[in-house]
């Protein structure tokens, strides 16, 4: 059975534009000769709908929507696709569900067995698990259909295993059933190397039952998630034997029941992708996404002369298009003549637009104006000064933005946002922190990738590169006057934050008196990061959604 697998790129809350994506997907995959058609998780609502499960009419238009599909798409077609349904629920709860439509109606709905609830997943508090697990029959072949964290039963990752029997293994359960075919539709977001786990998931499916398997993943960046598609198939053998592409909208049609042996001549499984590559794209794409979902078509932001925006400058360029980027570099009277040069050179490079807004008339105003009967508000070079300057610099960027109507970007990284190295209504300022989980020795080591294998010539400046990182908010300062130096810094961040580790065992690696400090600080700037933009989750553990820490606390534990 000549079967499409797609994977697409839904627009969460949007039911009609949804509808409209599937209907033109699943006509293109019918004319390419697919007898059945694979979607994703949750494609007609997009993933993840959150709230908007609550709203009233809201998973009524989506049951109205897969009723008006199964009516109107080719009649020769089988298609299974995911959608939240309140239909056949026991309770008045809602259901995460997978319909087979064919025939003009819906033929069969499963429902999701394991709802997840940690890191960013928040299933249980909307939806009902399945009550049972069961094939789903189509022209003679049993399909084991189900929903995406159902395959994760007794990875290391989860707990369902912990208690067999109120959580029991759906693939065991399908298996058992007689199915001839496992079919997943995930909505499962990018994390650095989870590509790998995936497939390594599956194919454990697959040695343990003999069956071939359909995993079909949803493509996009929904506010802070980034999902990227790479869905494949694994015949009986364990062989990886299809694969679609990263972070792209694709269909593969692949010939089911793909026995032990069967490799398509058409196969194509793509080589190991470099973390930076994986990395860069997932920004790019979740950039591009927010801008454009959010109703935004062009982004501002300000060119320091240092990596993290010239980096931000790059994905942003990539994102929208250098047309439709902005950069404002905002001089003060601390700042190099080379990071200027470096700002004007990168904004040639990409082609973006670009100015200069020197900040030290206004600087100097503030100085002047800035006094509480003999107190100066801020004395030149300290702490207080360096934040005006942030803040005199964010007020730059987002009057442009208010201004002409566009999207704002922080240029801050997680290493800095981790320790509170940063400031609040000013580098902290905008729409969305394109590198908030992204750690400063990944900066680095993207905007090499991006110079050496990516454009092969110079885009990041290699001075920009090369020199001490410095916000350069003070005489001759450099980041290392305040922080470890960022190997060392960032090694301990890893360990605190993806880790969870604790002091004391982060000790046994570095200096105890650094790992305090940093522990320290990571936990009393929490109020600051609950005050950033959303950003984009690349990492196990990243700032937002997936990491949920108290302000008002004390904890030390040595």
């Amino acid at each position: 059975m000549k079967t499409a697998l797609v994977q697409l790129n839904p627009t969460v809350g949007n039911v009609r534009g949804n509808s409209k994506l599937v209907r033109d997907a699943v006509q293109q995959a019918a004319d390419d000769g697919a007898e059945l058609v694979i979607l994703s998780e949750l494609v007609l609502s997009g993933y993840p709908p959150r709230d908007l499960l609550l709203r009233e009419g809201f998973v009524d238009a989506c049951d109205q929507s897969v009723d008006e599909l199964a009516a109107s798409l080719p009649a020769n077609v089988g298609v299974v696709l995911g959608h939240p349904t309140r239909r056949n629920v026991p309770s008045g709860r809602l259901a995460n569900a997978a319909s087979l439509l064919c025939d003009g109606k819906v033929a069969s709905t499963v429902h999701k067995s394991l709802l997840p609830n940690y890191d960013v997943f928040d299933e249980r508090r909307y939806f009902r698990p399945a009550d049972a697990v069961s094939p789903v029959e189509f022209r003679g072949l049993r399909l084991g259909i189900h929903i995406c964290e159902d395959a994760w039963w007794g990875h290391a990752s989860t707990s369902y295993h912990d208690d067999p029997v109120a959580s029991p293994d759906p693939i065991s359960r399908l298996a058992a059933a007689g199915v001839d075919v496992f079919v997943n539709l995930s909505a499962s977001p990018f994390e650095k190397h989870k590509h790998n786990r995936r497939q390594q998931l599956i194919q454990q499916h697959v040695a343990k039952h003999s069956r071939p398997f359909l995993f079909v993943n949803q493509v996009g960046g929904n506010d802070d998630l980034v999902f990227d598609g790479n869905s494949f198939c694994v015949n009986s053998a364990g062989e990886v034997c299809e694969q679609l592409g990263a972070f792209c909208s694709e269909s593969r049609l692949v010939d089911l029941p793909l026995a032990a042996g069967h490799m398509s001549g058409q196969s194509t499984v793509a080589a190991a992708r470099r973390d930076e590559q994986e990395m860069l794209d997932a920004l790019i794409l979740g950039l591009r996404d927010y801008v454009k979902k959010c109703g935004f078509s062009d982004c501002v932001l300000g060119l320091s002369g240092g990596i993290d925006s010239a980096l931000a400058c790059y994905v942003a360029a990539e994102a929208v298009g250098p047309k439709h980027v902005h950069g404002i570099a905002m001089p003060s009277r601390y700042s190099s003549s080379h990071s200027v040069d470096d700002a004007r050179q990168l904004a040639e490079t990409l082609g973006v637009d670009y100015a200069e807004v020197p900040i030290d008339a206004m600087h100097t105003a503030y100085e002047q104006t800035a006094v509480v009967g003999d107190d100066l508000l801020s004395q030149p070079g300290g702490l207080a000064d360096q934040n005006l300057q942030a803040r005199i610099r964010g007020g730059i960027v987002m009057t442009r933005s208010n201004r002409h109507g566009w999207m704002a970007l922080a240029t801050g990284n997680k290493s800095e946002l981790a320790v509170g190295y940063c400031t609040l209504y000013g580098d902290m300022c905008g729409g969305f922190a394109v590198l908030s989980d992204i750690f400063k020795k990944d900066v680095y080591g993207i905007s090499r990738f991006i110079n050496d294998v990516r454009e092969k010539r110079e885009v990041i400046p290699e001075s920009t590169i090369g020199k001490p990182p410095s916000a350069e908010l003070a005489p001759d300062q450099v980041d290392q006057d305040t922080l470890p130096p960022y190997p060392i810094l960032d090694g301990i961040l890893e360990r605190l934050i993806e880790r969870e580790e604790s002091v004391a065992t982060v000790s046994r690696h570095f200096a105890p008196e650094t790992v305090a400090w940093v522990a320290a600080r990571l936990d009393i700037n929490e109020f600051k990061r609950r005050q950033m933009p959303p950003g984009i989750k690349l990492s196990a553990r990243a700032f937002g959604t997936g990491r949920r820490m108290p302000m008002a606390a004390r904890f030390n534990l040595e």
